[in-house]
């Protein structure tokens, strides 16, 4: 499942700025608003916050906010219309299923672990069962979460579900349009090796791969 890009700038408009049109003024929905785990804490306070634009994946909010310092300013909220998930899928040689594909936003190829989105309504495992199943085939098998994950939480709301399967079955593809993929089956030991020398650089997969290590080097994977 492909999304437009994770990073803007703080106050950043949008792209209807960016072509010249004044950017939409309307209130924010409520389900945009999202709540702090202890308000009492928080240094900042919004004064008000607009939709500046969306499309069906993300939504770019523009705030006004009084800052930790007491001082006005703006605030550029990337807010993501779904739930990313992931999976490391693994076999019995100790391998990891990798996916390849050409990456727009970043204008080069990348070799990943199965990725898409999920509904916040849906069940996270399922939406990453599914994700599996359309990018690779690879079906069924044993699941458990890996980790949680918070993408770039400096400017967007964006946070990851991972998980790792084993003992999966092989099945029939079906990508989506916007998916030319390619797959390859790679030790685990390659695929840190792959991270070190700057071949793996997708944030969901580096951290993935990096929680599975650590189970190891902790005797819990």
């Amino acid at each position: 499942m492909t999304e437009t890009g994770r990073r803007w700038s703080h106050g950043g408009s949008g792209r209807s700025a960016a072509r010249g049109r004044p950017a939409p003024t309307r209130a924010a929905p409520d389900r945009y608003d999202c709540a702090v785990s202890n308000p009492e804490s928080n240094p900042w306070r919004r004064v008000s916050r607009r939709v500046a634009y969306e499309n069906p994946w993300i939504s770019i909010l523009h705030d006004e906010v009084v800052r930790p310092d007491g001082k006005p300013g703006i605030y550029g909220v990337v807010h993501f219309g779904h739930l990313a998930i992931g999976v490391v899928p693994m076999d019995a040689q100790d391998r990891v299923l990798l996916v390849g594909q050409f990456r727009y936003t970043m204008d080069h190829y990348s070799w990943e672990v199965p990725e898409g989105g999920g509904d916040f309504d849906e069940d996270p495992e399922a939406a990453a069962r599914r994700e599996l199943v359309e990018e690779t085939g690879y079906r069924g098998g044993k699941w458990r979460e890996l980790c949680r994950a918070e993408l770039s939480n400096s400017v967007s709301d964006e946070i990851t579900i991972m998980f790792v399967a084993t003992d999966l079955e092989a099945g029939e593809a079906s990508p989506e349009g916007t998916e030319q993929i390619q797959m390859r089956w790679v030790p685990f030991d390659e695929t840190m090796a792959m991270v070190r020398r700057g071949e793996i650089r997708d944030a969901m997969t580096i951290l993935a791969l990096q929680q599975l290590a650590l189970e190891r080097a902790s005797g819990r994977g």
